[in-house]
């Protein structure tokens, strides 16, 4: 039967309130909080995931909203001897104590590096122990969706060196294998090959397997620990080389996961979000627009059906933020990428309400429309990063925007040579047929520049797919014939 533990109307205890007007002390625990642990480490070891799910999901968010709004939760050590000073349960208690910390006050430096030691001390465990749990994937997606957050939030804090004290200098000097990008990645790829997930997937789609059908839990008494660990962490592969810039290795790591079908990857919306929202994001790097336009319009429209049963989630924020930073990269692959006809009427009109005056200033390609690009990548892209650590013997600088403005600066130089397709696609649209000569006097350009603008237009709307093959994003395209060019409104080239 499922227990209530009803924290948020129980009146608060004398010694909760005699906490409160003290002040934080780190070994104080209120009562609340031990039969909170007691329960939960009962809970892990009966392998009960729905009363885990509780105590998670709500009973934890709902303790942190009474009483530690702006203090951490009581240490480790004080809890310890509630759950027979148990490694795992301490490890994964640390892990959710230093989440608290980043979501509700400002981790101090020394905190962000025992965050890190925590979550290798807690991944060596899973990785090289036998770990006889089931944890819900809820919570076992925040523990990789959180792993990558801080290893961003670490690189943008070191990127500020100007006004970093002496002792945080010394520190980040002492501690410089912190938050290492190898070792970030090295730990989300060991998840991978540990976990055999990439084989379970392929086994899967031979029938041998029943990972997806039971959301990766293990009904034979089993752990799911490793292997959806290993699962999700495919996606924090795809989100690390996002935010390095490295698009291409960020898709081909997510390739294991059919995004098409259902998957363990939808049982969580916020890893639902995250793979869409980066998938999108890589391909509109690739220019392979009509990828993107196509996740994006499924992923909005999902939210728009669905937002209302997450407005009490702790991430709900966060979805709000994710569905309009989408728009904002739906209307940007739109303009480069005319293809309206692949987005639901629902999705659409939602666009044009944020966009339409937008996109239709974008097509002009003047200095307006370019700020407007810049304007809606800045909002919508990621945080990127710059991993490397500072040169402490030079100058200390802030170098925490570098990384943002070389892609930004990639991304407008793409949108500038799609300057002169606009002209093209104009005259494609309203011609069947028309000669190259009179193409060139209405463009207002020579033969041979004539000549240089349609290549440009076949290989800026043409991108390289996943498997290599070149495929067509065009809405119109062309082939020419002698002196007289025609065109096709399907896709692909079609020979004269």
């Amino acid at each position: 039967m499922a227990t209530n533990y009803d924290y948020e109307e129980a009146p608060a205890t004398y010694d909760e309130a005699h906490r409160q007007d003290l002040g934080y002390d780190p070994n104080f625990v209120p009562d609340s909080v031990k039969s909170l642990v007691v329960h939960l480490y009962r809970h892990i070891r009966e392998k009960n995931v729905y009363e885990i799910h509780q105590m998670y999901e709500i009973s934890f968010q709902t303790l942190s909203d009474r009483l530690f709004k702006d203090t951490p939760w009581p240490s480790v050590d004080a809890v310890a001897h509630f759950v027979d000073n148990d490694q795992v349960f301490c490890l994964l208690y640390r892990e959710m104590w230093f989440r608290h910390i980043y979501a509700r006050l400002s981790p101090t430096l020394k905190q962000r590096i025992d965050s890190w030691d925590n979550y290798c001390s807690l991944f060596q465990v899973v990785l090289h122990s036998v770990v006889n749990m089931q944890l819900p994937n809820q919570w076992l997606w925040d523990m990789v969706d959180e792993f990558v957050y801080q290893f961003q939030s670490f690189c943008q804090y070191r990127a500020k060196m100007k006004n970093k004290t002496e002792q945080e200098i010394a520190l980040l000097r002492q501690y410089d294998q912190a938050w290492n990008v190898y070792g970030v990645l090295n730990y989300l790829q060991a998840f991978v090959e540990k976990s055999n997930i990439i084989q379970i997937l392929e086994q899967e789609k031979e029938g041998l397997e029943q990972f997806t059908a039971t959301d990766g839990y293990d009904y034979s008494g089993g752990s799911n620990v490793l292997k959806v660990l290993g699962y999700f962490s495919m996606v924090g592969l795809l989100r690390v080389h996002c935010l390095l810039g490295d698009y291409q290795t960020g898709l081909k790591c997510l390739l294991p996961i059919d995004i098409s079908q259902q998957g363990v990857y939808t049982s969580v919306i916020g890893s639902h979000i995250t793979t869409i929202y980066h998938y999108g994001f890589a391909n509109l790097m690739l220019r392979r627009y009509v990828d993107a336009i196509r996740e994006f319009n499924k992923m909005l429209l999902y939210i728009y059906k669905t937002k209302q049963y997450h407005q009490k989630s702790p991430q709900y924020e966060q979805i709000l933020k994710k569905n309009e930073q989408m728009y904002a990269l739906l209307a940007i692959c739109l303009s480069l990428c005319p293809q309206v006809k692949l987005v639901e009427e629902t999705v659409n009109s939602q666009l044009r309400e944020k966009y339409g005056e937008k996109m239709a200033r974008m097509q002009r390609y003047d200095d307006e429309a370019f700020a407007i690009y810049d304007e809606l990548f800045s909002y919508a892209c990621p945080k990127f990063i710059t991993p490397s650590a500072p040169s402490f013997e030079e100058p200390l600088v802030n170098y925490n925007q570098d990384a943002y403005r070389l892609q930004l600066k990639l991304f407008l130089y793409e949108v500038k040579q799609q300057q002169l397709l606009s002209g093209v696609r104009t005259f494609l649209k309203v011609y069947s047929t028309i000669s190259l000569g009179k193409l060139a006097n209405y463009m207002e350009v020579d033969d041979p520049t004539l000549r240089t603008i349609l290549l440009t237009y076949k290989h800026k709307t043409h991108a390289v797919d996943s498997e290599g093959k070149v495929i067509s994003n065009a809405d119109v395209d062309f082939y020419i014939d002698d002196i007289q060019m025609a065109y096709t409104s399907n896709f692909g080239l079609t020979s004269g």
